[in-house]
């Protein structure tokens, strides 16, 4: 007897189908569905499905001040079935952390910041003392299912003096994990996002990818993408959105995409202030603005489920297939106007806004 039948499915692009749900995973997907069944949910003619959303860049330990929030109130009441909390807590308190996400509704995985204290303060990275192999090792072993990468934050205000030397440091920790993700913030020079981009591989994500500063992607002078960026970006390197409070603008995003540069998955980097008093609020909200960008409602949905799902090795996610996690986001649209804020102030005007209705999170359902 299955727990769950999801009746009247249907994607974006329309198609139709019935889901079957059982000890939290799809284990049946069918025109129609005839088994036995406890639950039933029926969608209507104006809601759509996709895998749940997965929001790769978020800030929801609950413990710190500088950058915090909880991983509810971020994931699972906005539509958004995983978060992954991008370096708030280091080797020293991401075991308090982990614990804390027992109690939530929502999937929460972090990456580890190599400053063993994590964002307890801005410039985590200014003292080198505070990155230790050892006890980035450490953290790795005691928490393989909780730990999905390691972060970086190689902005000014973050490494002070340190320059590039805790991006070496990352990469040389990665280099002793086997295909462990890493993700890099960039952000104002020092140091130089031509000295980042060199030393990131294939598979690294490279957020805050649209961010309007001088130090990112965009050429002040020849108004076009810097040529250096290109070739990271054809080397494989991933491009994460990372709105933040200071970290994307439309004409930058408008910009790449008109030179054929897109991003490869959308996040919020959403915590409590940025959240209340945006531009962020949550993570809809950024995949309204890629969509008002140019994107595709296609491409925005793939950028915020299979995409994240294979970058951090998510296994079971990212997918409406038989033997993966019941992670479902509902969602349906509005069609009233909504004015859209960048980072920088800029606006735009949203003629279709995605509103997510219900979030299934191992086949429990919970309202929106």
């Amino acid at each position: 007897m299955l727990d769950l039948i999801v009746r009247n499915a249907k994607l974006i692009d329309g198609q139709k189908f019935e889901l079957g749900i059982s000890d939290g995973k799809i284990v049946e997907v069918a025109d129609k569905i005839m088994d036995q069944y406890q639950g039933e949910l029926i969608l209507t003619e104006d809601q759509y499905v996709s895998p749940g959303w997965i929001d790769d860049h978020v800030h929801c330990y609950e413990k710190m001040t500088l950058y915090y929030d909880y991983p509810d109130e971020v994931g699972v009441k906005r539509g958004v079935t995983t978060v992954v909390d991008a370096g708030t807590t280091g080797a020293e308190n991401i075991g308090d952390f982990c614990r804390l996400t027992k109690k939530t509704k929502t999937n929460v995985f972090a990456l580890l910041n190599i400053s063993k204290w994590g964002i307890v303060k801005q410039d985590e990275l200014a003292d080198l003392t505070k990155v230790q192999r050892e006890a980035v090792q450490k953290a790795l072993e005691e928490y393989p299912d909780f730990i999905v990468g390691l972060k970086a934050r190689m902005s000014k205000t973050v490494v002070g003096s340190s320059g590039i030397e805790p991006l070496k440091l990352a990469k040389e920790f990665q280099s002793e994990y086997s295909e462990l993700p890493l993700m890099v913030h960039v952000g104002s020079a020092p140091p130089e996002l031509s000295e980042i981009l060199a030393l990131m591989d294939k598979g690294d994500v490279l957020t805050h990818c649209f961010n309007g500063k001088e130090n990112g992607i965009f050429d002040r002078n020849t108004k076009r993408i810097k040529s250096f960026v290109w070739d990271a970006y054809s080397k494989g390197i991933i491009f994460d959105i990372g709105h933040g409070t200071d970290s994307f603008n439309f004409s930058v995003a408008r910009q790449a995409l008109n030179e054929g540069m897109k991003s490869h998955s959308i996040s919020s980097d959403i915590y409590v202030r940025n959240r209340q008093n945006g531009p962020v609020y949550d993570l809809a909200t950024t995949m309204e603005k890629l969509f008002v960008v140019g994107y595709s409602w296609d491409e925005i949905l793939k950028q915020v489920t299979e995409v994240p799902a294979r970058s951090f090795h998510l296994k079971n996610k990212g997918k409406l297939a038989v033997g993966y996690d019941a992670d479902i986001t509902v969602f349906t649209f509005d069609n009233s106007n909504r004015e859209l804020v960048d980072s920088n102030g800029n606006i735009r005007s949203a003629k279709e806004v995605i509103m997510p209705v219900k979030t299934i999170i191992g086949g429990q359902i919970y309202d929106n």
